[in-house]
Formats: C-alpha cells, sequence, structure tokens
C-alpha cells in the first residue's frame, strides 16, 4: 500500500498524483482486489474514472443536477482539503453502474491513462475551456483538477490501494 498526502489545495501534489502516483498505485490493483466500502469492481472504478475525466474534457457532456441557489456551496468542497465522503452518490450515475467499455482491467487501466493524459493536453491547448461538472457546474481546469484529484483519492482509498491515514476524511 503506498502512503499518499492529501492536500487539496498544493497544486504539485494534484499534479504529481494525477500524473504519476496514482498509477504506480494501481499496479496493485487487480481484478481480485475487494473494495473497503461500495459495490464497485475494480474495472468498474477504473472506467468511472475515466467516464469522470471524459466530462472534464467534453467529450462527454451531461447537466449540473445541483440546483442553481446551491452550486456556490458545493463548489466551496473542491477548495475544502477535506476528502470525498465514503458512499457517496453521483446523481449522473444512480444506483447501477454503466456497461463496460473495456474488456480487461488492464485495457481499462491504459484507457483513463489516456484520458488523463488527455485532459492535461485540452486544458495546456485551451486554457480558458469550462465543462460542466454533474455536481459542481461549470468548471475551469484548475477546479477540475480539484475535483478529479479528490475523486480519484477516494476511489483508490476504497480500494485500500493506497494509505489515507493522517489526512482529513469525512
Amino acid at each position: 500500500m503506498t502512503a499518499v498526502p492529501f492536500d487539496v489545495n498544493d497544486d504539485d501534489l494534484r499534479e504529481s498524483f494525477l500524473r504519476r502516483v496514482m498509477f504506480d498505485a494501481l499496479t496493485d490493483l487487480t481484478e481480485d482486489t475487494l473494495s473497503l466500502w461500495g459495490t464497485m469492481t475494480p474495472q468498474q472504478m477504473i472506467e468511472h474514472l475515466r467516464w469522470a475525466f471524459q466530462c472534464s474534457t467534453g467529450i462527454i457532456e451531461l447537466p449540473c443536477y445541483t440546483p442553481g441557489n446551491m452550486l456556490e456551496r458545493a463548489k466551496r468542497f473542491l477548495y475544502d482539503n477535506r476528502q470525498t465522503p465514503h458512499q457517496f452518490k453521483n446523481p449522473a450515475i444512480g444506483e447501477n453502474m454503466p456497461l463496460l467499455h473495456f474488456s480487461t482491467l488492464a485495457d481499462a487501466k491504459a484507457g483513463l491513462q489516456k484520458e488523463i493524459i488527455r485532459f492535461f493536453d485540452h486544458f495546456r491547448e485551451v486554457p480558458d475551456a469550462i465543462h460542466v461538472h454533474p455536481i459542481f457546474g461549470p468548471l475551469e481546469a484548475q477546479e477540475w483538477q480539484r475535483s478529479h484529484f479528490k475523486h480519484c483519492y477516494h476511489h483508490l482509498c476504497q480500494f485500500g490501494i493506497i494509505d489515507e491515514r493522517g489526512t482529513t476524511s469525512v
């Protein structure tokens, strides 16, 4: 298990986590890895993360499910150095996970890595791009990076492949 600090306000930590640390930790994830909470399989989790990165680059467009008068409060969570709560339900997904796109976990991991590269390339090429998050509404690059850091960290903790001890959790 890899010990990884949690600090959503550290720009360098967020970027190194998404570009490198996360994939180093994912080498320990196998088809047989059990989740500590929730019902996702390892491959469902990887494909779910891939889906989120596709939302952040506009490949997948979703509405925002948060009422307009609550968006400011919801978006503050991106700046609050607290982890995503266990058992959090994304309203864009509901109770049932979508069908898998990849035939193997290894292919899903490669697909996720491709989308993360696309994410950094997209915002380097179009730095003012804004894409809608289903909970936080319209987000720019740095806000999406905060969201991805919290989201990926949450799911890697879910499968026990990173150590969250010593961090602030909800």
